[in-house]
Protein backbone atom coordinates (compact mmCIF):
# COMPACT_ATOMS: atom_id res chain seq x y z
CA UNK A 1 0.00 0.00 0.00
CA UNK A 2 0.94 3.15 -1.06
CA UNK A 3 2.53 5.73 1.92
CA UNK A 4 0.49 9.16 2.04
CA UNK A 5 2.25 12.56 1.50
CA UNK A 6 2.01 15.58 3.23
CA UNK A 7 0.15 16.60 0.14
CA UNK A 8 -2.18 13.52 -0.18
CA UNK A 9 -2.90 14.51 3.89
CA UNK A 10 -3.73 18.50 3.03
CA UNK A 11 -6.11 17.26 0.11
CA UNK A 12 -8.00 14.93 2.70
CA UNK A 13 -8.20 17.84 4.94
CA UNK A 14 -9.64 20.49 2.37
CA UNK A 15 -12.13 17.98 0.76
CA UNK A 16 -13.77 17.39 4.26
CA UNK A 17 -13.46 20.88 5.55
CA UNK A 18 -15.24 21.29 2.12
CA UNK A 19 -17.75 18.68 2.87
CA UNK A 20 -18.63 20.18 6.52
CA UNK A 21 -19.97 23.12 5.41
CA UNK A 22 -23.07 21.38 4.28
CA UNK A 23 -23.24 19.70 7.61
CA UNK A 24 -22.55 22.72 9.62
CA UNK A 25 -25.12 25.26 7.80
CA UNK A 26 -22.71 27.31 6.06
CA UNK A 27 -24.28 26.38 2.57
CA UNK A 28 -27.27 26.59 1.92
CA UNK A 29 -27.72 23.67 -0.39
CA UNK A 30 -25.30 20.36 -1.57
CA UNK A 31 -25.46 19.12 -4.98
CA UNK A 32 -24.37 15.43 -5.50
CA UNK A 33 -23.41 14.40 -8.73
CA UNK A 34 -22.71 10.80 -9.12
CA UNK A 35 -19.45 9.63 -11.13
CA UNK A 36 -19.78 6.42 -11.02
CA UNK A 37 -18.03 4.64 -14.15
CA UNK A 38 -22.00 4.68 -15.36
CA UNK A 39 -22.70 8.12 -14.42
CA UNK A 40 -19.61 9.14 -16.30
CA UNK A 41 -20.80 7.02 -19.19
CA UNK A 42 -24.35 8.44 -19.21
CA UNK A 43 -22.77 12.04 -19.48
CA UNK A 44 -22.23 12.69 -15.29
CA UNK A 45 -19.35 14.96 -16.45
CA UNK A 46 -21.32 17.07 -18.47
CA UNK A 47 -23.88 17.58 -15.50
CA UNK A 48 -21.13 18.59 -12.77
CA UNK A 49 -19.96 21.27 -15.79
CA UNK A 50 -23.59 22.71 -16.17
CA UNK A 51 -24.22 23.19 -12.71
CA UNK A 52 -20.87 24.67 -11.79
CA UNK A 53 -21.77 27.07 -14.78
CA UNK A 54 -25.22 27.79 -12.77
CA UNK A 55 -23.34 28.95 -10.34
CA UNK A 56 -21.04 31.03 -11.31
CA UNK A 57 -23.33 32.59 -14.01
CA UNK A 58 -25.19 32.97 -11.25
CA UNK A 59 -23.11 34.43 -8.85
CA UNK A 60 -24.34 31.69 -6.09
CA UNK A 61 -21.51 31.43 -2.68
CA UNK A 62 -23.82 29.07 -0.82
CA UNK A 63 -24.17 25.68 -2.67
CA UNK A 64 -21.78 23.05 -2.69
CA UNK A 65 -20.89 20.85 -4.95
CA UNK A 66 -19.91 17.41 -4.45
CA UNK A 67 -19.28 14.24 -6.06
CA UNK A 68 -19.82 10.54 -5.41
CA UNK A 69 -19.42 7.02 -7.02
CA UNK A 70 -22.32 5.34 -7.87
CA UNK A 71 -25.69 4.49 -5.64
CA UNK A 72 -26.44 1.55 -7.84
CA UNK A 73 -29.28 2.38 -10.28
CA UNK A 74 -26.77 2.51 -13.42
CA UNK A 75 -29.94 2.56 -15.35
CA UNK A 76 -31.51 5.86 -14.86
CA UNK A 77 -27.88 7.57 -14.44
CA UNK A 78 -26.77 10.79 -15.08
CA UNK A 79 -28.22 11.20 -11.15
CA UNK A 80 -27.60 13.95 -8.88
CA UNK A 81 -28.93 14.75 -5.70
CA UNK A 82 -29.80 18.17 -3.94
CA UNK A 83 -30.09 18.61 -0.23
CA UNK A 84 -31.23 21.84 1.30
CA UNK A 85 -30.87 22.16 4.98
CA UNK A 86 -33.88 21.17 6.66
CA UNK A 87 -35.24 19.62 3.69
CA UNK A 88 -35.45 15.58 2.81
CA UNK A 89 -32.78 15.12 0.02
CA UNK A 90 -34.18 14.78 -3.79
CA UNK A 91 -32.75 12.25 -6.14
CA UNK A 92 -32.77 13.45 -9.74
CA UNK A 93 -32.70 10.92 -12.76
CA UNK A 94 -31.97 10.79 -16.45
CA UNK A 95 -30.42 14.25 -16.16
CA UNK A 96 -29.29 16.22 -19.38
CA UNK A 97 -27.55 19.77 -19.42
CA UNK A 98 -31.17 21.71 -20.14
CA UNK A 99 -32.77 19.64 -16.79
CA UNK A 100 -29.81 20.33 -15.01
CA UNK A 101 -30.36 24.39 -15.51
CA UNK A 102 -34.04 23.66 -14.59
CA UNK A 103 -33.18 21.84 -11.46
CA UNK A 104 -30.57 24.67 -10.35
CA UNK A 105 -33.18 27.09 -11.24
CA UNK A 106 -36.24 25.97 -10.12
CA UNK A 107 -34.82 23.75 -7.07
CA UNK A 108 -31.88 25.20 -6.05
CA UNK A 109 -32.27 28.39 -6.03
CA UNK A 110 -36.33 28.64 -5.76
CA UNK A 111 -36.98 25.57 -3.84
CA UNK A 112 -39.36 24.19 -6.13
CA UNK A 113 -38.47 20.56 -6.65
CA UNK A 114 -39.09 19.21 -10.62
CA UNK A 115 -40.90 16.45 -9.83
CA UNK A 116 -41.19 15.23 -13.54
CA UNK A 117 -37.34 14.18 -13.07
CA UNK A 118 -37.48 13.22 -9.11
CA UNK A 119 -36.36 9.10 -8.93
CA UNK A 120 -36.55 9.40 -4.71
CA UNK A 121 -37.12 11.54 -1.91
CA UNK A 122 -35.57 10.70 1.38
CA UNK A 123 -32.44 9.26 2.33
CA UNK A 124 -31.84 5.86 1.58
CA UNK A 125 -31.60 4.87 5.14
CA UNK A 126 -32.90 6.44 7.83
CA UNK A 127 -30.94 7.17 10.98
CA UNK A 128 -32.64 4.66 13.99
CA UNK A 129 -30.08 5.34 16.83
CA UNK A 130 -28.52 2.83 18.40
CA UNK A 131 -30.70 -0.18 20.45
CA UNK A 132 -29.37 -2.77 23.23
Amino acid sequence: MAKLTIDDLKKIKERVEREDQFRSGTKRVKLTVHMGTCGIASGAKGILDTFMEEISENDVNDVLVTTSGCIGICSREPLATVEEQGKEPIVYEYLTPNKARQIFKQHVLKGVVQMDFVLARGKEQEDRGVRS
